[in-house]
């Protein structure tokens, strides 16, 4: 027979045992969205709420977390990322986007037929603090956000989420992104990989990124000739007098004059301001979606954008139901915002190269996609596709599917080629900057197929 005192403290145990598991399984209730005003019925679970990162300065991400419309448990786990930097993965990558709703007329949440939940959960992530409903109590962490900061905050918010939601730990991990996303993704991939932190990681795919400061701006003078914006003369001066790495160079630091300045004004004068430069075949219809890109494309002061879905968004998220609903609290900002207004992004580091990221990426066993939307003039698919193709000679990886067409529903989607069976390049043919904005159903193709580790189809 066992001695009284030790039948008392296994029954001690027993207890704190249950009541940790009960307060484990019991946080994702709390963070669980009951219904979003103004959605349609829908089968699958959301949540949503904060991580804190760092407890000291009280600095806390926010996040939206869709399940898998169908069976939750085996299907991969993808974070999303948007760019900017300093714009929201939930106002953008979710609302206007891949989630599952977009915002309607009359506050009603329309349902997205080609929502990524059909083949994936996916989180979406405001990042870093002060974007969205994301916040740092302490205001000074604000006056110089860095790449190192967000890739660090971003790997404390996955690892508190994982704390949160322990039984997605062993779901394939991937991670995508567009835009500067060509940063923030594969450097959180990395820092993975070098703390060696128990993640899952299989893959990441960036869509139209910064990859590599001078190649990616500079692509854009063959673009805009290509595409017939621009005149022979302005081509000739974007690429013997000044091009426009040095452009943008120049207005970052606020010094744009001389021959540069001249070209410039060519540039902004043929191209004019009726075109759409995240999708050059689109009539002007600007949404707030597109602020991400406008760190990239230029810094200086840029006329208020309107119309379309990102107003509806920002309408949206500002309801004050809609933010119970989704547990979101608007700390230090009067509304939530598309893209930052409060942080101050240390702009040095858009010229830190990330290709070199994807190689060691590649060659510790990661798959690699970087895909383009081929109508988008401030990244152009041209700097993409020779960046990677660069890296594949670099590393050694011969070709294995020679560029060729993939299809949707027996049309062209776009093209592809791959490294290896481990990089690959894609574009998507129609698809502006936020290819999955203007190209749904093609982008939850190529989705599809880079989670399953498949060939994109093919005609046959």
């Amino acid at each position: 027979m066992l001695p009284h005192s030790f039948i008392m403290i296994a029954a001690i145990v027993i207890i704190v045992l249950t009541q940790t598991l009960i307060v484990v399984s019991s946080v994702p209730e709390a963070d669980k969205i009951s219904s979003l005003p103004g959605q349609p019925q829908v089968i699958f679970q959301q949540y949503s709420g904060y991580i804190t990162v760092d407890e000291s300065q009280q600095r806390a991400l926010f996040y939206y977390f869709v399940e898998a419309e169908q069976d939750p448990a085996s299907k991969p786990l993808v974070l999303w990322l948007n760019g900017g930097p300093g714009c929201s993965s939930v106002g953008v990558g979710a609302f206007a986007e891949h989630g599952p709703f977009q915002p309607g007329d009359n506050n009603v949440l329309l349902k997205n037929d080609y929502s990524w939940n059909k083949e994936a959960n996916v989180l979406y992530l405001e990042s870093p603090a002060g974007v969205g409903f994301s916040y740092s109590t302490n205001k000074s962490f604000y006056a110089s956000v860095t790449d190192e900061i967000t890739a660090r905050d971003n790997l404390a918010f996955l690892q508190g989420w994982f704390t949160k939601f322990p039984e997605y730990a062993k779901n394939d991990f991937f991670i995508t992104g567009e835009s500067y996303g060509g940063h923030y993704v594969p450097q959180l991939a990395q820092l993975i990989i070098q703390t060696k932190t128990k993640i899952n990681l299989k893959g990441i795919a960036i869509g139209n990124p910064l990859l590599e400061f001078n190649t990616d701006f500079n692509s854009r003078a063959e673009y805009f000739w290509s595409h017939g914006l621009i005149s022979d003369s302005t081509y000739e001066d974007l690429t013997r007098v000044c091009n426009y790495s040095s452009i943008r160079r120049l207005i970052q630091n606020g010094d744009l004059r001389g021959d540069c300045d001249r070209v410039n004004n060519l540039l902004d004068t043929e191209v004019s301001n009726y075109i759409d430069e995240y999708d050059v075949t689109l009539d002007v219809c600007l949404s707030s979606i597109n602020q991400q890109a406008y760190v990239l494309n230029q810094l200086q002061e840029t006329q208020k954008i309107d119309v379309c879905v990102g107003d509806k968004t920002t309408k949206y998220l500002n309801r004050k139901e809609v933010q119970e609903a989704l547990h979101a609290n608007l700390i230090g900002v009067s509304k939530w915002s598309t893209c930052s207004g409060v942080i101050h992004y240390d702009y040095q580091n858009l010229e830190i190269p990330t290709i070199p990221i994807l190689g060691s990426l590649v060659k510790s066993g990661i798959r690699v996609l970087v895909y383009s939307g081929d109508q988008d003039s401030v990244i152009p698919l041209t700097g993409s596709r020779s960046l990677v193709n660069g890296l594949a000679k670099q590393i050694g990886l011969n070709t294995t599917v020679a560029y060729k067409a993939w299809f949707e529903e027996k049309q062209v989607a776009g093209w592809t080629q791959v490294y290896g069976d481990i990089l690959s390049f894609a574009t998507i043919r129609g698809a502006s900057h936020e290819a999955p904005f203007s190209q749904p159903q093609r982008s939850l193709v190529l989705l599809k197929a880079f989670l399953e580790g498949k060939s994109l189809p093919s005609i046959a």
